[in-house]
């Protein structure tokens, strides 16, 4: 049976990582702090289960995670952990710094100094994952796409912090010989997802008859994936990738916000009629646009599919009607999230 090592296996993709790994075998220490976002009732499932190794704590507390390596000995460890909000980072910046930057650079650390005292197939087996965003090269135009070779150009501090934590995982590669690999994926979207992002926010917004509010014109493009296909991918990096390489993960889906946003209306139209018979569509709102808004995100996901024969399962039609379908069969899961420190509120709007 492999060990996995996953940090941020709390949060949305992490959480959705770790239940399909245990479901497939994979034993998973999972080291996560518990911010707003880490939500222990998305492994609910796994309570007691002895595959299952939770453990609350910082991956930049070097002694915690040596102590957690030392102890489980892990064929990989994955990298989720990390502050993620655009709109977050805008009103607070420093968190960022201190999670996605100093603490990637106390878990390589660590996990260098643990693989270097591995010795045979151990230490030629082991791999260090590290998963990150297509945010980190900026905004394109009407065309094209990013590839793995595209120029970092980070235009938010959560784009800036984990285009710092790349290039440390980059550098603990080549200065170190650290067997890494790092994914850049493109926007995630399914079950669990903390209700602060565009789908989960109208979805729930629109339950409750709230106004939905679209940055903007709402013209932004980004391509969205389905968080079963992310974490397929994942796996796939980590067992065929090739060391020291970057992935690029996308779903070949590329949407206007605005579209998005209607696309959910309609479908919650069939599902979940507004009393007053009004289409959910009424409730959009344009307001202000983010403070440096990327205006289109496309990931050139070619890489991945032809040397390691992934792509995604699921197009975006059926991935937003699943999702849409798992947040209403789970408004105890979404209400207990809102019972935190978080309302469906407006956050990022600092300049």
């Amino acid at each position: 049976m492999s060990t996995w090592l996953v940090t941020g296996g709390a949060g949305f993709i992490g959480g959705n990582f770790v239940l399909e790994a245990v479901a497939r075998g994979v034993r998973v220490v999972n080291l996560d702090k518990l911010t707003y976002a880490g939500n222990l009732d998305t492994l609910a499932s796994l309570e007691g289960n002895p595959d299952h190794v939770f453990v609350q704590g910082d991956i930049g507390d070097q002694a915690l995670v040596r102590r957690l390596l030392e102890e489980h000995r892990p064929d990989a460890v994955v990298n989720f952990a990390a502050e993620s909000h655009v709109d977050r980072s805008i009103d607070g910046p420093a968190a960022f710094i201190h999670t996605n930057v100093v603490g990637t650079l106390g878990l390589l650390e660590a996990v260098r100094d643990h693989w270097k005292g591995l010795q045979g197939e151990a230490r030629d087996a082991f791999r260090f994952l590290h998963v990150s965003t297509d945010e980190v090269y900026g905004s394109l135009g009407e065309t094209g796409k990013f590839t793995e070779t595209t120029p970092y150009a980070p235009n938010s501090p959560y784009s800036a912090s984990k285009a710092a934590s790349d290039h440390l995982v980059r550098a603990f590669h080549h200065t170190y010989g650290l067997p890494t690999l790092t994914t850049n994926c493109s926007n995630n979207y399914g079950p669990y997802h903390f209700p602060e992002k565009l789908i989960p926010l109208v979805i729930q917004r629109a339950l409750a008859g709230q106004p939905l509010p679209v940055y903007g014109d709402g013209q932004q493009v980004r391509d969205w994936l389905y968080v079963s296909d992310h974490c397929e991918a994942i796996r796939t990096v980590l067992a065929k990738g090739r060391v020291g390489q970057t992935y690029n993960v996308g779903g070949n889906a590329e949407r206007r916000n605005i579209e998005v946003v209607r696309t959910i209306c309609r479908l919650l139209d069939e599902r979940r009629p507004r009393p007053d018979g009004s289409p959910h569509e009424s409730l959009i709102t344009f307001v202000a646009d983010r403070p440096g808004h990327d205006r289109r995100y496309a990931i050139d996901a070619s890489k991945i599919r032809n040397e390691l024969g992934w792509e995604p399962r699921y197009t975006f039609e059926e991935g937003i009607a699943a999702t849409v379908d798992w947040y209403l069969a789970n408004q105890d899961w979404v209400q207990r999230v809102l019972d935190g420190s978080y309302r469906l509120e407006r956050i990022g709007t600092a300049a």
